[in-house]
């Protein structure tokens, strides 16, 4: 694992304009990675995260809208990144869909919007940028999960659905890109501190064994490791403070 196998590289990463999203634009703009912001609502804070890049460390960063609930939304946020910063290396499909409801309180349709932004967009995403990396002999790409995947979670049924799929995800495409320097891997963060945390980060934190909930800069650690290395792919790797094995 080099620690300059992302310089010159070009990433896009959704849901780039705060908390994890942000740690890790920082962290791959610092490994020499040219970086697209990618963002929903969050302009304002896209951009800030870009003049930070670029004061910081100097490097290539610009933010791009786009709401991926939209079905054509991923393909041409792709053309619009390959376009303004050249082919793209890395997807870090971190975006994502949350609301705080019960089973009996999500309707088809609330059911639908989660599972078309926090599953569909991320394979439409994939679906665009693998060709080129497999042509090109290189390509990295991590879907951020959650370990509601794994246990359910606090947040509700459509969320948990939607990221125990990009589990599915994560296994189906690395099977079959592997061969072609493509890895696939999927991080499943826990509670982490962030505006979606559901809670006092105080009280969370005393439900896990290292005591406190995560930090955003701890994530983001984890991605620039998964994705320096080329041998790692398959895999979904769990950051929960020791919550739950595996």
């Amino acid at each position: 694992m080099s620690i300059d196998a992302l310089r010159g590289r070009v990433a896009l990463v959704t849901g780039g304009s705060g908390g994890i999203g942000a740690a890790i634009c920082r962290e791959l703009a610092a490994a020499g990675a040219g970086v697209a912001v990618g963002y929903g609502r969050g302009g304002d804070a896209a951009r800030a995260v870009v003049d930070e890049i670029s004061t910081s460390s100097g490097g290539r960063a610009m933010a791009l809208g786009a709401d991926l609930f939209d079905a054509g939304a991923p393909a041409q946020l792709v053309t619009a990144v390959e376009a303004a910063l050249g082919p793209i290396d890395i997807l870090v499909a971190n975006h994502g869909h949350a609301r705080v409801a019960s089973y009996a309180e999500v309707d088809a349709a609330a059911f639908d919007r989660t599972l078309a932004i926090n599953v569909r967009a991320p394979f439409l995403l994939a679906q665009a940028v693998l060709p080129g990396m497999c042509e090109r002999q290189f390509g990295r790409i991590l879907f951020m999960s959650s370990t509601a995947a794994f246990r359910g979670g606090i947040v509700g049924p459509d969320y948990a659905a939607s990221k125990a799929a990009l589990h599915g995800l994560t296994f189906y495409l690395s099977s079959r890109v592997a061969g072609d320097g493509v890895t696939v891997n999927a991080i499943a963060p826990g509670l982490i501190d962030t505006a979606m945390l559901p809670g006092d980060p105080s009280e969370l934190g005393s439900r896990i064994p290292v005591g406190r909930v995560g930090r955003t800069e701890e994530i983001a650690d984890l991605t620039l490791a998964v994705l320096r290395n080329g041998y790692i792919t398959n895999h979904v790797f769990s950051a929960d403070g020791g919550m739950h094995p595996g």
